[in-house]
């Protein structure tokens, strides 16, 4: 049995208007294709693509900090309570083959540096920017749509 494909959507727990159309919009890309929707399983960014990703008959993974399920927005396949607090963050972005940051904050940075630890790629879209002290850019992929988010994750070229 081969496995399903799989991409972390990473992002804040809240987030404004243009955030949660986009994360509803990659949530529904996404499962438009097959490809299994893994997040941090709250609010905000996870909770908008969860919801684009099951409403298009996709499948979602949540990875909850907490131990309690009842912490998880009601857009997900599948619940995993961890008890990790924010060290889920490791997991939900070694699950993912890419990780697609949609805005965020201080979690989805931290985030962020951990995909490009493991070597994942990574494509920001309204997200953030990340510049070490000696001015070299950390390897994101900066995209401007949910599309281009889509299609950079999955290795393919983006207009």
């Amino acid at each position: 049995m081969r496995p399903e494909r799989m991409i972390a959507v990473i992002g804040g727990a809240r987030c404004d208007e243009q955030e949660g159309r986009a994360a509803y919009a990659v949530g529904r890309l996404l499962a438009s294709r097959g490809i299994t929707l893994v997040c941090g399983g709250r609010g905000g960014v996870m909770e908008q693509a969860c919801r684009g990703a099951l409403e298009a008959g996709g499948v979602t993974i949540g990875l909850l900090p907490d131990a309690d399920a009842r912490e998880a927005n009601p857009y997900l396949t599948y619940v995993l309570p961890t008890g990790l607090g924010n060290a889920r963050n490791v997991l939900v972005v070694l699950a993912g083959e890419a990780v697609i940051a949609i805005g965020g904050g201080f979690g989805t940075l931290s985030e962020i540096g951990l995909a490009l630890k493991a070597g994942k790629r990574v494509v920001a879209l309204h997200s953030w920017k990340a510049v070490s002290y000696a001015g070299r850019e950390a390897p994101l992929q900066h995209v401007e749509t949910p599309q281009a988010a889509v299609a950079a994750a999955l290795g393919e070229e983006v207009d």
